[in-house]
């Protein structure tokens, strides 16, 4: 016969570490005031970036396209603080990374600097040491936007919090095949993925933030 007190039995894990960093941030993110802006992309050029460049993948051309994207939209491309913005000359991207102790977000420094060939090879690095549990404060730190593709899960769309103080953040969710209507009015499968941007509304207005959020598309569509 089981006890009540072994019904009732449980475990309390201290938060430690970057798990305990991330929790507070959490916190100060949901303080701030966003909104969100979604499309849709249609992600037949970045799908085929694995047969053009050995070892890149869907990943890697988000990535690029947002780097790309910061360049050509630097307010988007900043943190937010003490009533003040300020803005990067570099794109330093974050990016989401699932592990046994939990959500880590690495950094890829000098994003725009690098084609998407290097970008491939810094997301590889930076995500088996991340899931080895040896990545180093530098590796985490000085990001100055992120991306969480959650599309690898099966998630269609999502809404991302902020990781401040940065003033944006991109969700991707899963690519599916749509019926579409091509330029010619031919109906067509296509395979289209919803890109979702959290923005912080104290730095990004929406015309801003519409403008990056088409730029990434435009450059994830041409790739």
């Amino acid at each position: 016969m089981t006890s009540a007190s072994s019904r009732t039995a449980a475990v309390a894990t201290p938060l430690k570490g970057i798990r305990r960093t991330a929790a507070r941030r959490m916190v100060t993110a949901w303080e701030a005031p966003v909104f969100h802006l979604a499309v849709e992309a249609e992600m037949g050029t970045a799908l085929s970036v694995k047969e053009r460049i050995p070892g890149a993948t869907v990943t890697d051309a988000i990535l690029a396209a947002c780097a790309r994207a910061l360049t050509d939209h630097p307010s988007l491309n900043a943190h937010y603080g003490d009533e003040t913005v300020t803005t990067f000359a570099h794109v330093n991207l974050g990016m989401a990374v699932d592990t046994g102790a939990g959500l880590v977000v690495p950094v890829i420094k000098d994003a725009g600097d690098l084609d998407m060939a290097g970008i491939a090879a810094a997301r590889r690095d930076l995500a088996a040491r991340a899931r080895e549990g040896r990545l180093s404060m530098a590796d985490v730190t000085e990001g100055t936007f992120t991306v969480s593709n959650l599309g690898m899960m099966g998630i269609d769309y999502f809404d991302a919090i902020l990781n401040v103080p940065q003033v944006a953040i991109l969700a991707v969710g899963a690519t599916r095949q749509e019926h579409v209507r091509d330029e010619d009015g031919t109906l067509c499968w296509r395979p289209r993925a919803r890109l979702t941007l959290t923005c912080d509304h104290r730095a990004v207005d929406g015309a801003t933030g519409a403008r990056f959020l088409t730029g990434i598309r435009e450059h994830l569509e041409t790739i």
